[in-house]
């Protein structure tokens, strides 16, 4: 039965169902961030757990078809980096590791932002820059937090 599921799962097949499976996600963070479907959808275990079983599921056919530990080389340079990514399994784990982080920050600022009141303009603009950017979403509500905030938190 594994084996039928790993020959329908392709790597296309799992990149296309975890970049369309997020879309909703993130509409309902910028659309609907406090209703009861965002909260059983993004704010709980759901999404993370199906992206995990993907990554996992990859993982397991680098396991069984390649050399996991090549994983290791990325710290080495960027050209071996460059060479981890030139393998569409290597590749496709890493893309799904930005999707969920990426969510998991999208969602924390949603959150967040019901704490300082920040307005619903800015939030959609840092939930949009942290799907597109990531990092600079982040530090771009970061920003908008401490003028709402009006104090400055390193460690918050």
């Amino acid at each position: 039965m594994i084996d039928n599921l790993l020959t329908f799962l392709t790597y296309e097949k799992i990149y296309h169902i975890a970049n369309f499976g997020v879309l909703p996600c993130w509409l309902l963070l910028i659309f609907i961030p406090n209703h009861v479907i965002t909260k059983f959808f993004v704010k709980s275990v759901i999404i993370p757990l199906l992206l995990s079983t993907a990554y996992i599921l990859v993982a397991y056919q680098i396991y069984i078809s390649e050399n996991i530990f090549e994983v290791f080389n990325l710290y080495i340079g960027l050209d071996e980096l460059y060479a981890l990514f030139s393998n569409e399994a290597f590749l496709l784990i890493f893309w799904l590791h930005f999707l969920s982080i990426s969510l998991f920050v999208g969602n924390w600022i949603a959150s967040d932002s019901r704490i300082f009141l920040i307005s619903k303009f800015l939030v959609v603009i840092s939930l949009l820059l942290t799907y597109f950017t990531g990092p600079i979403g982040l530090v771009f509500y970061w920003i908008i937090r401490i003028f709402y905030s009006k104090k400055i938190n390193y460690y918050d």
